[in-house]
């Protein structure tokens, strides 16, 4: 065995031959003239999304009890589901709770602006978008997100609960999240609201006529949902579920 070769540590690792590159790390890093098209690389991206993780761990951390609210950025100022999700805010603010949205305009504005005019905390958590969508006026504590499943789990590792307004695909997606995360019991005592009696009805009225029926959910699975106008409703049974598990 010809043990003239050149040899080079590298970490943990031992290279030898042609595979020991002509620079070291060290040179690669410093070095200013090289191609930045590492900066598109998986590598880089995980330690963006580690980043990311670490950011929104640590800007969150000493929230007081939370709730999610859901709802479309279409809605405008002059509707009724706007109002609906001023109402949602200021009653669970004045309950005890922190406000978290996506931080944008419509329905997650009002859920925002909710609270912080009955004096709590309203924490608004923005995506980067093809299309310019600024964090809205009545987020005290604003973060944006690259990635949505960054932005996700934000929404539920502080959140006691999630309240859905009306609203369109991104509304859906992250309603049916909750959902599986609650029915595979990724998380518990994690109470799924649905505001807006008249625009829910005919998914609920799927969920039972095709989904159970066809056996796709359980029995058990319908009611891992609650569908009210009501949001003193909403509120009292987040705090019920709140309670059962301070007992549990």
């Amino acid at each position: 065995m010809n043990h003239t070769r050149p040899e080079r540590r590298q970490g943990p690792s031992l290279v030898r031959g042609g595979l020991v590159p002509e620079s070291t790390h060290d040179q690669r890093l410093l070095d200013r003239r090289g191609p930045t098209g590492w900066l598109h690389e998986d590598p880089w991206r995980v330690l963006r999304i580690q980043s990311e993780f670490v950011e929104g761990f640590g800007a969150l951390a000493d929230l007081p009890p939370a709730v999610t609210v859901f709802g479309s950025a279409r809605t405008g100022p002059d509707t009724p589901e706007y109002e609906l999700g001023v109402k949602v805010g200021a009653a669970l603010a004045k309950a005890g709770y922190a406000v978290i949205t996506g931080g944008g305009p419509g329905v997650m504005e009002a859920a925002n602006r909710g609270a912080l005019e009955a004096g709590g905390v309203s924490v608004g958590l923005g995506i980067e978008l093809p299309h310019e969508q600024r964090l809205n006026d009545y987020v005290d504590l604003g973060i944006e997100f690259r990635y949505f499943f960054v932005r996700k789990t934000m929404f539920v590792k502080y959140a006691s609960g999630f309240v859905a307004l009306p609203g369109g695909f991104g509304t859906l997606d992250e309603l049916f999240e909750a959902l599986t995360l609650v029915q595979t019991r990724k998380v518990t005592s994690f109470p799924v609201i649905m505001m807006g009696v008249s625009f829910w009805s005919p998914l609920i009225d799927w969920i039972r006529d095709t989904l159970l029926v066809s056996g796709k959910i359980s029995p058990q699975d319908v009611e891992l949902v609650s569908v009210t106008d009501d949001p003193d409703e909403a509120v009292r049974l987040i705090v019920e579920a709140d309670r059962r598990s301070a007992t549990q």
